[in-house]
């Protein structure tokens, strides 16, 4: 039986935060996508799932249809900020414990959220994880042509840039995603583009997704510099999928997770990239479905 997507929207923390929420299942998951994402990064997988679990897709701060707090540059949203909006959006949906799917940001979020409050949590799943452990690597000089766009989102005129045209936005957006989903470029074709040139072209989005690389900022150069502090180990059970072929996140900075989470299931995701729910969708959910199926009722 097909699910509908549901959407709705609470106050918290002094902004208003969109979500979509599908299913009916015991098990709530929250589904926490990256840049340059927002919640329907997360549709393929909400519909395959909604029988079995109940699927709650945020936009994140400054995402999406969420509020942008600041009308321009803010360094305000950093990971613990994110942490606390999904604790209130825990409190506000009356729930308990829940697992959560995490990606490039939202997968940095979810680290934050479960050293804040590991007692909500039942399970973590994490696809193509940046974590402390990748350190210095970030900068290598073979990877810094992969990761220049975080300088340029510094530059208090970049959003005004990408956003002068929709056919500029087009051509940000569709190049990075297609180089990105390396498994499947064509996931990001047509209509599924029109639709990310739509949402960053909505008032505020453009800058609301840009912040967050200001807001991370001092953390990433001092990664760069071999600076990074140790971050206590996550004890929480985890599942990690990493596309093998994902050009930013490179699927061999895998080797220090043991470090960072005690108790881990970690493995490539052969023949895809940067997003897995989209190159391969059926491929993503059933890798969701079984280490959340584990799961005791």
């Amino acid at each position: 039986m097909a699910h509908a997507i549901l959407h709705d929207t609470f106050e918290a923390n002094g902004t208003r935060l969109h979500y979509a929420r599908c299913g009916q299942g015991r098990l709530p998951i929250l589904l926490l996508h990256g840049w340059p994402e927002f919640w329907f990064t997360w549709e393929p997988v909400m519909v395959r799932l909604a029988d079995r679990f109940d699927m709650i897709a945020p936009d994140l701060r400054g995402f999406g249809n969420s509020r942008k707090p600041d009308a321009g540059p803010s360094d305000r949203v950093g990971s613990e900020v994110h942490a606390r909006d999904l604790l209130a959006l825990l409190d506000h949906l009356d729930l308990g414990r829940v697992g959560i799917v995490g990606h490039d940001v939202g997968a940095v979020v979810a680290q934050a959220f479960a050293r804040m409050q590991p007692e909500r949590l039942t399970r973590l799943f994490f696809f193509d994880c940046p974590y402390p452990g990748i350190g210095s690597r970030w900068a290598a000089p073979g990877h810094l042509a992969e990761i220049w766009y975080q300088s340029f989102h510094l530059k208090p005129w970049a959003a005004d840039l990408v956003g002068s045209s929709r056919k500029a936005c087009r051509v940000y957006f569709g190049n990075m995603l297609r180089h990105w989903a390396a498994g499947n470029p064509a996931a990001f074709e047509g209509e599924v583009l029109e639709a990310w040139v739509d949402n960053f072209l909505k008032p505020g989005n453009l800058q609301g997704g840009f912040d967050w690389y200001l807001s991370r900022n001092a953390a990433r150069s001092a990664a760069m510099q071999r600076e990074d502090p140790q971050e206590p180990p996550i004890a929480i059970p985890t599942c990690i999928r990493w596309g093998a072929l994902d050009p930013v996140l490179k699927v061999e900075w895998m080797d220090r997770l043991e470090e960072y989470f005690t108790d881990l299931d970690a493995a490539p995701l052969e023949s895809i990239g940067h997003f897995p729910r989209r190159e391969d969708p059926d491929r993503a959910s059933a890798e969701i479905a079984a280490w959340f199926g584990k799961v005791s009722a």
